[in-house]
């Protein structure tokens, strides 16, 4: 398995013992956290590499891609450039948490649809890949690799934040508040009021893509489903 983006290797380590004799090969630009996921994932590849250019990332001997959190950062030329690799090597794709836009908070505030609005232009800003699809990108990626013949199912993978999950529930509202303001948006007075009512929970709306090669197009079809 290919993980792009590898970061400290958590997707390797959520497949865990799943796919028994599963080897990896870990590509991310930041060297410290390979350094990282080489000692939590132990026999993987570890490869250092900038992820905007996908022609320096050999597909080589790989049998399954996989992401996390990485494809609403990228542009539309990127995701196409990613289909054509798959769809070359006639290689399958799981990337989960692709962020899908949908930003739900307990109790809501008055401002929480503006500052959403703002964050999600934010989100298509460049991310190194160029301009980014952000909300949109799992479901064009979807349906450029339903085109090049893959079926392809999406499913929803909200992250749900509770009263236990408060000092990452803080983080988000900071994220969130900073991304706003970066976009034009005012944001301070929400920033406050949500960091006093946000305890009681908040939904960060997320897809998960799985595309796998097939032997005919007229088999595939982006299919969305209720759960993965």
């Amino acid at each position: 398995a290919l993980d792009l983006g590898a970061g400290a290797g958590a997707t390797a380590r959520a497949f865990g013992s799943l796919v028994p004799g599963l080897r990896w090969r870990l590509v991310d630009r930041d060297v410290a956290l390979l350094a990282v996921a080489a000692r939590r994932v132990p026999g993987a590849d570890t490869v250092a590499a900038d992820l905007a250019d996908l022609d320096r990332v050999s597909f080589a001997g790989v049998r399954l891609v996989t992401a996390s959190a990485l494809l609403d950062l990228a542009s539309e030329p990127w995701l196409a450039a990613l289909a054509a690799r798959l769809a070359g090597a006639a290689v399958g794709l799981y990337a989960a948490l692709s962020f899908d836009g949908r930003l739900a908070w307990q109790p809501p505030l008055p401002d929480d649809n503006r500052i959403a609005a703002a964050f999600n232009r934010h989100q298509c800003r460049d991310k190194g890949f160029g301009a980014a699809l952000g909300p949109a990108a799992a479901a064009a990626l979807a349906a450029l690799l339903a085109r090049r013949g893959f079926a392809v199912r999406l499913a929803p993978s909200p992250w749900r934040l509770g009263p236990a999950d408060a000092v990452l529930a803080r983080a988000l509202v900071e994220g969130v508040a900073a991304a706003a303001a970066e976009a034009g948006q005012p944001s301070a007075a929400w920033r406050q009021a949500r960091l006093a009512a946000s305890a009681a929970g908040s939904v960060v709306g997320h897809v998960d893509l799985l595309a796998l090669p097939v032997a005919t197009s007229a088999q595939s079809k982006t299919t969305s489903v209720s759960s993965p």
